[in-house]
């Protein structure tokens, strides 16, 4: 009988498991994900940000997953999405541009790569996202029951002479429309995963592995909803509903114990961390923070609902530097209002750092109308070091309450969110 070497036997010993993996992977029921939420579940990230995230040895191993050999977004062969928002329905295998447009991406991404690499089998993405919606009235779930205005804001519109009646209308009109809007996506994919997921086998079956809830700022905001938001237990409205949402979602998806990851907004990293100009909010967004994470520890919930603090994956330098621009396109603004930016031009030059054949160069850019954007580009040059322009040009791509539109902190929050998901073993469907 021949005899196998042994580096040949233990290559033919992986390649059977291997092989053993697959087919078991193709019998068990498809895991399925449904991801819900407002502009930061659609992911406003640009492309452009993603080199960022190989700035930082802790983040890099994120974008290798993310990017190809060739540096391009990598096509994850065994995690297809069908995402419905503004625009309608796009689906496919998961890649980049599942977030707010074509060029964005938002948790998703990092979310099925790290979880399909978690359970080492095919997985399918559901996702439903829409910017500027509440859960007090365009999430709110049936188990919530109506929305009811508080006196302070009834007598703020009999003030204002409004249409009690007609307003409280149009509030039941727009309560419930997007989480109905949700359930109902999901259950057409369901009905259906093959125009998602050409692979998969009817047979096969699935299995609601798991959901995840991201949203918040518009509930933050709202002083008319929440009006002692400054107050301990001021958003206890918000966990009223959330659970109420959690309940009548595992209802409506006929999945009682159906996993569920609580992303708890976190625009500007832990409050302790805030700056002086930030100290303001201090109270109230870490009033709405514990609101958020609260319904993790209804006993009802113990084990299958987590919290995931989105805090904890802000980007500090990139937030300083950030805010350090802010500051220098402030001052040249102001100057500009006050129709005085050659008063500019001659406090750079007062302070030794403008010389005349560049005060020349000013001049002439003064004369064709580009004198703005070259104050901007001398004062950014003399501010930030080679690493601070390099964080600024690539980290930032939107507001802070989009968090920076930075793909450094959306796909870590992605990645924790996949983390944190509760997997069990359950039966399939």
């Amino acid at each position: 009988m021949t005899r196998l070497k042994k580096p040949l036997l233990i290559g033919v010993v992986c390649a059977l498991g291997l092989a053993v993996n697959l087919v078991q992977a193709q019998h068990r029921p498809l895991k399925v994900f449904v991801l819900v939420g407002q502009s930061n579940m659609q992911g406003h990230a640009h492309v452009r940000t993603l080199p960022h995230i190989g700035m930082d040895p802790e983040t890099k191993p994120m974008l290798d997953e993310i990017l190809d050999d060739q540096g391009q977004p990598r096509v994850v062969e065994d995690v297809w999405i069908s995402y419905l928002s503004s625009d309608g329905v796009k689906k496919g295998q998961l890649t980049t541009g599942f977030g707010a447009d074509q060029n964005k991406i938002g948790p998703e991404l990092t979310f099925g790569i790290y979880m399909q690499k978690r359970l080492g089998e095919p997985i399918l993405l559901i996702k439903t996202a829409w910017g500027g919606k509440s859960i007090n009235t365009d999430f709110r779930s049936p188990g919530a029951g109506p929305y009811e205005f508080g006196e302070d804001v009834l007598n703020r519109l009999r003030d204002q002479g409004k249409d009690i009646e007609a307003v409280q209308a149009e509030k039941r009109q727009a309560t419930g429309v997007y989480y109905r809007s949700s359930v109902e996506h999901f259950k057409n994919v369901l009905a259906d995963i093959k125009t998602v997921y050409p692979g998969y086998d009817p047979k096969q079956g699935y299995e609601l592995a798991g959901l995840v809830w991201f949203q918040g700022w518009n509930d933050m905001v709202d002083n008319g909803t929440y009006p002692r938001r400054n107050e301990p237990g001021g958003y206890q409205a918000y966990s009223d509903v959330l659970g109420h949402w959690i309940r009548d979602m595992r209802k409506d998806l006929s999945s009682p114990d159906l996993p569920v990851v609580i992303g708890v907004l976190g625009v500007g990293g832990p409050v302790a961390d805030y700056s002086p100009d930030q100290k303001r909010y201090r109270e109230t967004h870490q009033n709405f923070r514990d609101a958020m994470a609260a319904p993790a520890g209804l006993d009802e919930f113990k084990g299958n609902v987590v919290a995931v603090l989105t805090e904890n994956y802000w980007d500090p330098e990139l937030d300083a530097i950030v805010a350090r621009d802010e500051q220098i396109r402030n001052r040249v603004n102001n100057f500009k209002k006050e129709g005085k930016l050659d008063d500019l031009v001659k406090e750079i030059r007062a302070d030794g750092e403008l010389g005349q054949e560049e005060l020349q160069v000013f001049r002439q850019l003064q004369n064709e109308g580009k004198l703005e954007q070259a104050l901007l580009a001398r004062l950014g040059a003399t501010t930030f070091n080679a690493r601070e322009m390099q964080v600024l040009e690539l980290g930032k791509s939107n507001a802070a309450y989009h968090y920076l539109g930075s793909a450094k902190i959306l796909a870590g929050i992605g990645k924790a969110f996949a983390e944190a998901m509760p997997v069990a073993n359950r039966a399939g469907k």
